[in-house]
C-alpha cells in the first residue's frame, strides 16, 4: 500500500518554499522582477525539479516572459546552492524553470464571468421582468 505522502512530494513542497523564498530575498535581477513558485513536480529519485513559475506585472508580454525564464534558467546554478545549504539533502535537484500561465488564465476568466454577469443585470434592468417571465415559460 503506498504512502500518503511521499518522500517526493514532502521533498517538492519543501523544495518550492525554499525556491521562492530565494526567488523573493536572494535574486534581484529586474528581468525576474515579482515572481512566485506555482507549483513543482519532483522525478522520482530527486535529482531532477520542474519549477513552475508565474511573473507579476508583466501582462501577458511573450518576450518579457522568455526573458524573465531565461534569467532563472542561468542563476539556476546559484539559486541550487541556496537551496542546497537550505535543506541539507544529499542530491540536490537540478531545477528547471517553466512559465505556468494558469494564474492568468484564471484572473482572464474570472473577469469574462465578471464580464458576462453585469451584462446580464444590465439587461434585467434594461428590459425589466419580462425577460424573467419568457425564461420560467421555457
Amino acid at each position: 500500500m503506498a504512502k500518503e505522502f511521499s518522500r517526493s512530494r514532502r521533498v517538492a513542497q519543501q523544495l518550492q518554499q525554499e525556491v521562492a523564498r530565494i526567488l523573493q530575498r536572494e535574486i534581484k535581477d529586474p528581468r525576474v522582477g515579482m515572481v512566485t513558485v506555482s507549483s513543482i513536480d519532483l522525478s522520482r529519485d530527486l535529482s531532477y525539479a520542474k519549477v513552475y513559475v508565474t511573473f507579476f506585472n508583466i501582462d501577458n508580454d511573450e518576450e518579457r516572459i522568455k526573458e524573465g525564464v531565461a534569467a532563472l534558467d542561468s542563476a539556476s546554478g546559484y539559486i541550487r546552492s541556496l537551496v542546497g545549504s537550505a535543506m541539507k539533502l544529499r542530491i540536490v535537484p537540478e531545477l528547471r524553470f517553466i512559465y505556468d500561465n494558469t494564474l492568468v488564465e484564471g484572473m482572464r476568466m474570472s473577469n469574462l464571468v465578471t464580464e458576462v454577469s453585469a451584462h446580464d443585470k444590465a439587461l434585467q434592468e434594461k428590459f425589466g421582468t419580462e425577460a424573467n417571465d419568457t425564461e420560467e415559460d421555457a
